[in-house]
């Protein structure tokens, strides 16, 4: 039956070579599928599971123990696999010895010193060790590979005291390069050392062979007479005096030696105390030790020796240990309120903020550190942003009562992006230094628009790391970032979670704070009553226009984009999407609002210069300024990621075509005043001739002044280009830009131009109708003519003539200024003088033949005259005034009419010719 899943295999261990309990990460394939199932883990053969912490199916961390193998293979072993192979080996070195008078970084037992020769413990000084160089001579390590001498000496070792201990080998490591006369003095110095033991020894015994042999010569004077006597009595005489002798000497041996023996017992009492003080020299120097390293700011050092200490001496019962550590622990106490401070001192990099919490955690500091970290640097960030709002107010008002408009000419813009746009346009328009700085005063960024790019700039360099701290402090990242010290990772993750809610309402807070501070700097009307004091407080002079309110949507949105980049949560900036949806009606509204106060001033730019097709530059002013004002719109109106569109309230909807529609009722006021101005009222002194136009248009611009009519003229070809051109590109730009209620609009603008054109046209017909038709009854009459007594007609009379004339000077006023109305007018002029003379006809109570044939003619010559110009209306008046009169029977008659029409219209052929057909086809055209 085969296993689920393949053995273990190891692939690489990392290091591949070290000491006893060097810590090692192991890597391979199939290492297990959790901590569970690891069931064996073995390097040179000896078992390291105790130790082992499996990572992953692919990483084992683990350390190496005392193994009696120097080199082997890494065996895993599974439940889930079995036992494992490895295609890697480990090494384990030995650990280098170190001397009493080596520096090393770990704590050396100087108490007992293990001879490896004799295999036992020997408690001796550690002055008494044996020398690091036997044999007396300077040392110079070669280069051989230790590999190399390991293979050439197995078993043996270099070290002098092992009791494998080869001197070929420590020859060729130390002194593969000394000379042979060096060598030779090696030898002498080796037995110099002996001797000096020998002769230590011997001098010994030599100075106690008097004591020897007094000892003896007595034991063999008491062992004889024991033998000669043989009685009791002799043995307890004896015994007296042995005792006698004993305790003599045992009194001369206690004076000879009592001052020997006092300075002794008191070396071996300092000796004990220097190598307490040597063995704990850690603990009493570490009071100082820690003052010295706060103060150069090693906290790690501090925190290691702190940790080392409390392993050590935390549950001692020595009154001396107790009294040191105590001491350590009130510096301790103070290193947690420092780096507590450091840790809420603002401002501060997020890299130093973990830096004092992992301290702090470390250190076990009561309470939760990054917790307090996170509040206080909410607060600071309100504050920050507070005190940008007020620094900014002062200054306006600073600035309002200290600096009058005009020294504002030689006030420095503010360095900011918005600041720079005086100098940019200046430079684009090349201008000079001077007008530059006109420029520069005149796009002078407003306090609040500076304000609101400071205000965001704060906010998006401040909130990062905010953020970034709160992710930290909920993944746990804040105490390690290689997932160790996980039991403080848990509880970290246990109070984040605890405190959601609350760090959900601190980002609101930022966000609400943000967004009110901007309104109360742009949009007032939009704050309570409170809040305006809480976050108003700006003196609002003027409203800003459109082009600053563009810029600032501009800050505010990419102030969003930075703030969404972070992963903040989309219904925590919902508030900022609708201060952007706010800012862009604004904006729109106040554009609207400029260009209506721009459109009512197109008056003072009427230059009645006239074109070919009898326009002036007025309704090309006004469609220009309208595209201007939707194209700096058109970042506003565009939708950026996740914004809603401004026409999405109905109230904005009606709100901007009530605008609309008021824009272009403006521009038609602005046409009425202009064409119907008096004539004293219009300053016609810069009028010049367009250089375009025929001389025909010359008479124009040759006069000081226009007269009513031909202002009114020209208002009506304005009016006829309006309605059929101008009017409807506005409206594809409105709907091209997304406005809505276009039709009504066009609609609402079209029959409040209509109405306007039927009131200069009824005035221009009222100046010049009028006196044409109040002059032909005078004419008919004139000289006492009358109709029932009159002479044989000899042609048209001079009324007639004199009407024609003054309608061809209609015709030629209407000519000069714009072709295309020529039709109209005269049509209507006609109208007028054809419906008179038919009233006047109809009035006379009989004609005479030669009345009659006089009537005829003059109607039929006035008809005939004017026939490219009749109308239904006008037919049907001539028609009715040839009604009027009585028939010609006679030929004669008839033959007579027709001569005297031919010399009327031969005679003033030249005048009649405006009215000829081909004058007519080029007003059709």
């Amino acid at each position: 039956m085969s296993r689920a899943r393949q053995p273990p295999l190891v692939t690489g261990i990392s290091p591949n070579e070290g000491i006893a309990w060097t810590k090692v990460t192991i890597r391979g394939e199939n290492l297990g599928t959790g901590p569970a199932d690891l069931l064996g883990l073995t390097i040179c053969g000896h078992n390291c599971l105790l130790t082992a912490e499996w990572m992953s199916a692919s990483k084992i961390v683990c350390r190496v123990g005392q193994a009696k193998n120097d080199k082997g293979d890494i065996i895993v072993t599974t439940k889930s696999g079995g036992k494992g192979t490895s295609t890697v080996s480990f090494k384990l070195l030995k650990p280098e010895k170190i001397g009493i008078l080596d520096q090393s970084a770990v704590w050396v037992d100087e108490m007992n010193y293990y001879d490896m020769r004799t295999d036992r413990n020997k408690g001796i000084p550690p002055l008494s060790l044996r020398p690091a160089n036997p044999l007396g001579i300077e040392i110079d390590k070669g280069r051989f590979p230790q590999k190399d001498l390991e293979s050439l000496f197995p078993g043996m070792s270099a070290d002098f005291t092992s009791e494998n201990f080869s001197a070929a080998w420590y020859l060729i490591e130390n002194h593969s390069t000394t000379s042979f006369d060096q060598l030779k003095t090696a030898v002498v110095n080796l037995k110099k050392q002996a001797n000096k033991k020998n002769e230590g020894s011997l001098a010994y015994v030599k100075g106690g062979l008097s004591t020897f042999f007094e000892a003896q010569d007595a034991l063999s004077a008491i062992h004889q007479k024991l033998e000669a006597d043989g009685t009791e009595k002799v043995e307890g005489s004896m015994t007296q005096k042995l005792e006698n002798v004993l305790n003599r000497a045992s009194n001369t041996a206690d004076t000879l030696f009592q001052e020997v023996l006092g300075r002794k017992d008191k070396a071996d009492s300092t000796r004990n105390a220097l190598n307490v003080l040597q063995r704990f020299k850690f603990l009493f120097n570490l009071p100082l030790n820690i003052e010295r390293n706060i103060q150069k700011g090693d906290y790690d050092v501090v925190i290691n020796d702190y940790e080392k200490a409390k392993s050590l001496f935390g549950k001692t019962e020595v009154q001396v240990f107790k009294k040191y550590y105590a001491e350590v622990e009130t510096r301790i106490e103070a290193l947690r309120e420092l780096l507590l401070d450091k840790l809420l001192e603002t401002p501060s990099t997020l890299h130093d903020q973990k830096r004092y919490i992992r301290y702090l955690s470390d250190l076990h500091a009561p309470g939760d550190p990054a917790w307090q970290c996170i509040g206080a640097q909410h607060q600071w960030i309100l504050q920050l942003m507070h005190n940008c709002k007020e620094s900014y107010v002062k200054e306006q008002k600073g600035n309002a009562l200290l600096h009058s408009p005009m020294l504002d000419l030689d006030s420095d813009v503010r360095p900011s992006p918005i600041g720079h746009l005086s100098q940019t346009a200046s430079l684009k328009r090349g201008s000079s230094f001077q007008s530059g700085r006109d420029d520069a005063w005149r796009y002078k960024a407003p306090q609040q628009v500076v304000f609101v790019e400071k205000l965001t700039k704060l906010v998006v360099s401040q909130l990062p790391n905010f953020w970034k701290l709160w992710v930290s402090y909920v993944n746990g990242s804040l105490f390690s970032e290689t997932a160790e010290k996980s039991g403080q990772m848990e509880r970290s993750k246990k109070n984040a979670r605890q405190r959601q809610n609350d760090f959900k309402k601190m980002i609101q807070e930022v966000m609400h704070s943000l967004v009110k501070l901007i309104r109360g700097a742009l949009l007032p009307f939009s704050l309570r009553e409170g809040e305006l004091r809480q976050y108003g407080g700006w003196e609002m002079k003027s409203e800003l226009s459109g082009q600053w309110l563009t810029q600032v949507i501009q800050t505010v949105r990419l102030s969003s984009e930075s703030l969404t980049a972070l992963e903040i949560p989309n219904d925590m900036l919902q508030i900022i999407q609708d201060l952007i949806l706010d800012l862009r009606v604004r904006c729109i509204i106040v554009t609207l609002q400029h260009t209506a106060e721009d459109i009512k001033r197109l008056a003072e730019k009427e230059d009645w210069v006239v074109d070919n097709e009898g326009l002036t530059s007025l309704p090309s002013q006004f469609e220009q300024c309208i595209i201007r004002s939707l194209q700096s719109l058109k970042t506003v109106l565009d939708c950026k990621p996740g914004e809603a569109s401004v026409f999405q309230q109905q109230k904005t909807q009606e709100d901007v075509c009530q605008l609309s529609i008021g824009i272009m009722q403006g521009f038609i006021d602005c046409l009425e005043q202009l064409s119907t101005k008096p004539d004293g009222d219009i300053d016609t002194s810069h009028l010049s001739a367009d250089v375009s136009s025929p001389d025909l248009f010359g008479s124009i611009h040759e006069e000081s002044s226009l007269s009513s009519e031909q202002r009114l003229l020209i208002g009506l070809s304005n009016c006829r280009y309006l309605e059929r051109h101008t009017f409807l590109n506005i409206a594809e730009h409105f709907e091209k830009h997304g406005f809505q209620g276009v039709d009504k609009i066009t609609q609402v603008s079209m029959e409040s131009l209509k109405e306007l054109d039927q009131r200069l046209f009824e005035m221009y017909i009222e100046f010049k109708a009028d006196p044409i038709v109040g002059s032909l009854e005078p004419g008919i009459y004139a000289g006492y003519f009358d109709w029932k007594d009159c002479l044989i007609p000899t042609g048209v009379r001079n009324y007639l003539k004199e009407a024609l004339v003054n309608i061809i000077a209609v015709h030629a006023e209407v000519f000069t200024i714009s072709k295309d109305l020529v039709p109209r007018v005269m049509s209507r002029v006609v109208e007028a003088v054809s419906e008179e003379l038919s009233r006047l006809m109809q009035c006379v109570s009989s004609f005479s033949k030669n009345g009659a044939l006089q009537a005829k003619l003059e109607i039929c010559a006035l008809r005939d005259t004017v026939a490219i110009y009749l109308t239904p209306e006008s037919k049907s008046s001539f028609k009715q005034a040839l009604e009027a009169l009585p028939q010609l029977s006679s030929g004669t008659d008839r033959k007579l009419l027709e001569e005297l029409l031919n010399k009327f219209k031969s005679s003033m052929h030249l005048q009649l010719t405006c009215f000829q057909a081909s004058s007519s086809a080029m007003m059709k055209t």
